[in-house]
């Protein structure tokens, strides 16, 4: 069993470092079995494919941010509709804090989503998110309407600009290595920015 677990953990690093070199599309499932000391055959009983060695490396922790971030939005969604406009940023800017935290210590899992993914499922990563804020907002600015406020209406093509330039920027600290400690410091400012911008351009 051991000897199974140390098999399996070579291939897995050969994997990232293959993955991490190359890029998901151009990674040479022979390389990695050669740097992971098996044969491709020997590869094949432990996943049935490169994607399926490539999954396992990021699924757990994708999965994990992103059930933290859609529960992040049905908290705030389940506020009164009263008390929704006071909290503007306070859950989101929570799970902001949570999700460095979390990233950093995931790191190379969602290096590999952010800048190793293309041909894989996860390479609409940032996207996903992106269709889930935007409908997040929907649902507060019709919450803000039946209060009787005036909103703004957004551009949807300026809207889907705004969201996907916040969460481009929020995931820069990911794909330039930034400090841990430094990270933190810039999502608290990213995360002041776009509320105050969010307010101001739907003329809250």
């Amino acid at each position: 069993m051991a000897g199974e677990e140390n098999t399996l953990e070579r291939i897995r690093q050969a994997g990232k470092k293959e993955f991490m070199r190359k890029g998901f599309q151009a990674a040479s499932l022979r390389e990695i079995a050669k740097e992971a000391g098996v044969t491709t055959g020997a590869f094949y009983g432990y996943f049935k494919s490169k994607e399926e060695l490539f999954n396992s490396l990021v699924e757990e922790p994708a999965n994990v941010l992103m059930e933290r971030y859609n529960q992040a939005q049905d908290q705030f969604a389940n506020l009164p509709p009263e008390e929704q406009r006071g909290h503007v940023g306070d859950i989101s800017g929570d799970c902001m804090d949570w999700m460095v935290g979390y990233v950093y210590e995931h790191l190379d899992a969602f290096q590999l989503i952010l800048c190793h993914s293309d041909g894989t499922r996860y390479e609409h990563f940032i996207h996903e998110m992106v269709q889930i804020e935007i409908e997040a907002t929907h649902r507060f600015v019709g919450v803000l309407s039946g209060l009787g406020h005036a909103v703004r209406r957004l551009d949807p093509q300026l809207e889907h600009i705004l969201v996907s330039g916040m969460f481009s920027a929020f995931f820069e600290m990911v794909i330039h290595d930034m400090p841990r400690e430094r990270a933190v410091e810039y999502t608290k400012e990213l995360r002041e920015f776009y509320t105050a911008g969010w307010m101001k351009i739907m003329g809250l």
